[in-house]
């Protein structure tokens, strides 16, 4: 079982656990809604997810009552094969893995035999349609008998028609029917009526063999190549999953795997970190003096798994090689090609102290490296994971589609019955005239039938049936016109190729859900600190304003700032540590967050932070101070107040640089209709003047804000309309008036890269987080940058909005497809027009909506392309 996810329930403490199936035999979205009502219904089972392309089911329950085996025969028995999906590098499964077939081995298969049993068809359909060849004039012996067209008919539904018709009952009989059901019904019907005209001539029955034939050949043609686009649809995650290497070279000796299963105290079984038979160790001189990691660069190593590798263990990798796992370069130097984890090709130089990721190529040094992140927990791993589970979610968009699937069947057959009842006994005879006056070339694709004497007068062709075959037909071509596949395929093909293209550029978009929403996009809030900001302030001012030193001042403030791990309290020890600055004796320490810091120094209470928090304390700002921090903040720059014994002791002001794309990213933006706002702590004069050089507005600044206020400030930007925004002339503050509205909902996007922002990235509609962020705010996004730039934001949406449309657009072809195809099926134009569609005319038109739906989505890569050109020459 695959957990990809445990969370909290709101009702209770307990988690919910989430694994994925491999479930084979879909084939259109009433398989979907089949698969997914079984799923559901099973104790435990919270919601189950079925992707129609991808094949795979994703099932949250409640943890350890769901044994995904039996999930898998109960889909099984339905007549949708199922197994469990086993993750690369879980050992806790590696029994389980071994005894099931492999996904990609598993499509091989079923590719294989598909082009069998389409290969089949095709040379039937083609022995068919020569034998009808002589109502043109070409007569080739035998091939009219109309015993040889039964002959094939048996055939093409005996071998590669068999499954479709198996498939088909046994959709009908667990009240599932499919795709198959109707195209088995339209097969068997055409069958059996013209055994019904073989058996009893007299009846004066036309047959018609080849429809049968024709069926099946189309069908299973069409298949074929819808395959074989699902084929190209998938390409990018299974490049993706074939950049897992398969092995790792272990160093022997020191960080490596030296005890054997008997020898190892810890009872892992080769999992010991230290060789204490090696010299090395076992030596008493040696034993304060262990190994350099760079000794290690050419020592002798040995081939492992890759998913055998535990955290901790070294590992050697050469030129040439792919990183095996996460890991921390302890010796050697060299550059890495990282374009399977950001989409950019220019090789990136690594030293030790740098961190490398599973699936990058090594390209030019032989590198040691401590595994950091081993397995199911690798970047590349969680890559494959986050894109597998995007393609399962689907879009709101998509409900429309699983609606109808749900009662598609059961209407198609409704209305193929009231079809025949109709013209069998209204229609025929009330438009006979029209219709033994309409030409026979207006029958659309309608083959000349076989009277069951021709075999010995191939010339007796019947330009007409009779009332009861012509009424058989029109039932039969409605049963086989009518496309669910397009519809079930509209979504989950364009999900499919988008996602795709985001993993290539390193854009990582979580599911269907998030682009939705990005197409309604209206506002885009920005984090400053490390989103605007590359993150890394740097100190620029260190004024004392009492009788103490600027150093004594900075070496105060760097003791109070051990404490936390804020930005500014990095720049302020830095600093420190760069004047060779020693920290002096504190206790106490406190944090308050949003506001500063407080600690006993030298028995002397010292309270560090805004304004505020030392208005708090009691400590009086004097006017010169304030002129000096006026003139601080309007340069952009940070100002932290310190203060000692209740007095104000001093300022140091910080200034942090902003991001080389944060302007151009900015600017786009608003090319594309968005609004574009900066959150931000610092006071208003200072948020002005970064937002100055930034290009915004100052009703779109948001200054003064505490971490705890982002969320409250995204809710209420999300209840707030357009115009309560675009007339205000005084900049946002927090909490502000401007911000509350009773107007309709906007949908609010958030990029932020902190612990801090991970409430507001949940709190916005759509969360965008720099994978240079904490992983609590990369969890909580929906759309993730793995490339660290501000550009791709304008990418992440611009491909959401293009994915989307081809969603719509596949939704409107599938469903203007089967609006136009059932009633033209049916017969609606054969009484002014004389146009009807045969059974063999409108399984080939069937085939044509799926694999024009599958196509359409593929065009996405090339548009995308070039609108990615046309932006740069704009």
């Amino acid at each position: 079982m695959q957990v990809i996810s445990k969370k909290t329930t709101p009702s209770s403490e307990s988690t919910l656990e989430a694994f994925t199936l491999d479930v084979g035999g879909m084939k259109c979205a009433g398989c979907v809604r089949a698969a997914e009502n079984q799923l559901t219904q099973q104790p435990g089972v919270i919601s189950a997810t079925v992707n129609l392309v991808t094949e795979m089911a994703l099932v949250e329950c409640e943890p350890g009552v769901v044994d995904p085996l039996t999930l898998a025969e109960k889909l099984t028995e339905i007549g949708f094969p199922s197994q469990p999906r086993y993750p690369q590098g879980d050992t806790l499964f590696a029994s389980e893995r071994s005894t099931v077939t492999s996904p990609a081995e598993r499509h091989r298969q079923e590719t294989r035999s598909q082009i069998w049993q389409a290969t089949i068809a095709t040379l039937l359909l083609i022995l068919s349609t020569i034998g009808h060849l002589d109502h043109v004039g070409i007569t080739i012996p035998g091939l009219t008998n109309i015993w040889l067209h039964w002959g094939l008919a048996t055939l093409a539904l005996l071998f590669p028609g068999r499954s479709i018709l198996t498939n088909g009952w046994q959709g009908l009989r667990h009240n599932a029917p499919n795709m198959n059901t109707l195209v088995g019904l339209g097969t068997l019907t055409a069958y059996a009526a013209s055994i019904v005209a073989l058996l009893f001539p007299t009846l004066g029955w036309e047959c018609f063999f080849d429809e049968p034939v024709m069926l099946v050949g189309f069908i299973l043609l069409g298949r074929t190549l819808e395959q074989h686009a699902r084929s190209k649809a998938t390409a990018a995650l299974q490049s993706l999953a074939a950049l897992q290497p398969a092995t790792a070279r272990l160093i022997k000796g020191e960080g490596g795997r030296m005890k054997d299963e008997n020898e190892n105290e810890n009872g892992n079984g080769h999992r010991g970190l230290h060789n204490t038979s090696s010299p090395s160790a076992s030596d008493p001189s040696n034993t304060n003096q262990p190994l350099h990691p760079s000794s290690f660069i050419l020592h002798p190593s040995i081939e492992i798994p890759a998913d055998r590798v535990k955290v901790g263990e070294w590992l050697q990798v050469l030129p040439g090689d792919k990183i095996p796992v996460d890991g921390e370069i302890l010796a050697g130097q060299t550059t890495i090609n990282e374009s399977m984890l950001t989409g950019e090709a220019v090789p990136a130089l690594k030293r030790p102290g740098d961190t490398v990721t599973a699936g990058s190529l090594n390209l030019s040094g032989a590198i040691t490296l401590r595994a950091t992140r081993t397995g199911k927990d690798t970047t590349l791993a969680q890559i494959i994971a986050l894109v597998e589970t995007a393609q399962t979610r689907k879009a709101p968009i998509q409900g429309l589609a699983d609606t109808v699937a749900g009662y598609f069947t059961y209407g198609v057959m409704t209305i193929a019955l009231l079809t025949f009842l109709f013209w069998y006994f209204i229609g025929t005879p009330l438009w006979s005239d029209h219709l033994l006056a309409a030409p026979s070339s207006m029958l659309i694709g309608h083959p000349m039938m076989l009277h069951p004497s021709s075999s010995l007068h191939p010339s007796s062709f019947i330009p007409h049936p009779s009332p009861l075959l012509l009424s058989l037909k029109l039932a039969i071509a409605v049963l086989v016109i009518a496309c669910p596949c397009a519809l079930g395929l509209a979504t989950p093909t364009a999900i499919l190729v988008g996602s795709g293209i985001g993993a290539e550029r390193g854009l990582l978009i979580r599911g269907g859900d998030v682009l939705e929403k990005v197409h309604q996009l209206h506002t885009i809030v920005f984090d400053k600190t490390g989103t605007l900001t590359v993150g890394c302030p740097t100190l620029t001012d260190c004024v004392a304003l009492s009788n103490i030193s600027p150093s004594t001042l900075l070496q105060i403030a760097a003791t109070v700032e051990s404490g936390t791990q804020h930005p500014l309290a990095e720049s302020i020890r830095r600093e420190a540590t760069q004047q060779s600055l020693s920290l002096l004796p504190a206790q106490e320490f406190h944090t308050e967050l949003g506001l500063g810091v407080s600690a006993l120094v030298e028995e002397q209470p010292v309270i560090l932070g805004s304004q505020d928090w030392l208005y708090q304390h009691g400590i009086e700002i004097d006017d010169t101070a304030q002129q000096q921090v006026h003139t601080l903040i309007t340069v952009g720059k940070t100002v932290v107040y310190i203060g000692v014994a209740g007095k104000l002791a001093g300022l140091i002001a910080v200034q942090d640089t902003l991001r080389p794309d944060a302007r151009a990213t900015i600017d786009r933006l608003r090319q594309m209709g968005l609004r574009v706002i900066m959150l931000t702590g610092a006071q208003p004069t200072a948020a002005e003047a970064i937002a100055h050089s930034l290009g915004f507005a100052k009703n779109d600044i948001v200054a003064n804000v505490r971490p705890t206020q982002k969320a409250q400030i995204i809710q209420s930007l999300q209840s707030s309309s357009t115009e309560s925004h675009s007339s205000s002339p005084y900049p946002l503050t927090a909490p502000s008036p401007h911000l509350k509205s009773n107007a309709k909902s906007n949908i609010i996007a958030m990029v932020g890269d902190g612990i801090n922002d991970a409430p507001a990235l949940a709190q916005a509609d759509i969360g965008i987080a720099l994978h240079s962020g904490t992983d609590v705010a990369i969890e909580t996004a929906g759309i993730i940058l793995m490339r660290d730039r501000l550009s791709d934001v304008v990418e992440a949406i611009r491909l959401s909005r293009a994915t989307f449309n081809k969603i719509r657009q596949n939704l409107f072809w599938a469903l203007f497809y089967n609006l136009l195809g059932i009633p033209i099926a049916a017969g609606i134009l054969l009484p002014t027009f004389g146009i009807i569609f045969s059974p063999a005319t409108a399984g080939a038109l069937m085939a044509f909506s799926s694999v024009s739906v599958v196509t359409n989505s593929l065009f996405l890569r090339r548009a995308f392309s070039e609108q990615r050109i046309g932006n740069r020459v704009g």
